[in-house]
């Protein structure tokens, strides 16, 4: 397992940002780059077409990086020194946890640093993005995070084999890998280096506030995942989900557009 941290230009970034931000996406999603770079109008922005928008966000981020040169390339050193130092502990970890050897898989793995603070995952050439404002440990933790759903979904089609097109949103099997990130970043291997863990930080937000039959459901994925082998988990924790899968739904749809209280 390897992984390389780089920045390759404003391109990706941009495309990134603009499917985040495009028309009918909700404020969960679109509203963070506004709070990140408030230069950036963002009731000027709405009322663009998508080259409009484009346009808009080279401008700005063309200068942006020029002025942040020296930032950038100092992330990419401190970011693949700090994964240099984690690595051993971190496949270690994983390969416990998912009950396989990862000595040979994942060995092109790369964090692509951008300007998008959503920063998500590609499974099908194993990269992710990673905001360029993470700390050497904050992008560790994201990094863990997003290699989680490698491996999971590495072992998870080697057992049902099954389509990969389910494994993205809007489908079940996407929200479940969303949901179990946590409790494998409770193994103190990774969460001891992963600043966001004790700030809740592992999963979705709204994942810590979603009760089902009176037990937060991440506590109860947890639980059953200290009882069975990966593979029963991995059977078992998507029948519960199906089970339940109208309320998961609705709370992240209510989560998302802003109409969950918490409880």
């Amino acid at each position: 397992m390897n992984l390389l941290f780089t920045y390759q230009g404003i391109a990706r970034s941009i495309d990134s940002i603009l499917e985040f931000t495009k028309p009918g996406t909700s404020a969960f999603w679109s509203s963070p780059i506004f709070h990140f770079f408030p230069e950036l109008d963002k009731d000027k922005y709405t009322t663009m077409d998508e080259e409009e928008r484009r346009e808009y966000l080279v401008s700005y981020f063309e200068k942006f990086e020029r002025e942040n040169a020296v930032v950038l390339q100092e992330k990419v050193n401190k970011y693949n020194a700090r994964w240099e130092e984690c690595c051993s502990q971190i496949v270690s970890a994983l390969e416990v946890a998912f009950e396989c050897d990862l000595t040979e898989v994942f060995q092109d793995m790369r964090g692509y640093i951008t300007f998008n603070c959503i920063s998500p995952r590609y499974l099908e050439n194993s990269s992710f993005d990673v905001f360029y404002l993470n700390s050497e440990n904050g992008a560790i933790g994201l990094a863990i995070h997003e290699i989680i759903h490698f491996v999971w979904f590495y072992v998870w089609s080697k057992h049902f084999k099954d389509s990969a097109e389910e494994y993205e949103t809007p489908h079940l099997k996407w929200i479940l890998s969303e949901m179990v990130v946590d409790s494998f970043m409770r193994d103190e291997r990774l969460a001891g280096i992963n600043p966001y863990h004790a700030h809740g930080g592992s999963a979705y937000p709204y994942f810590y506030t979603l009760q089902v039959d009176g037990e937060n459901i991440l506590e109860t994925l947890h639980e059953m995942r200290q009882k069975m082998s990966i593979c029963e988990f991995m059977e078992e924790s998507y029948n519960f989900c199906l089970k339940h899968e109208a309320e998961i739904r609705e709370h992240i749809e209510r989560s998302e557009f802003g109409e969950c209280d918490g409880n």
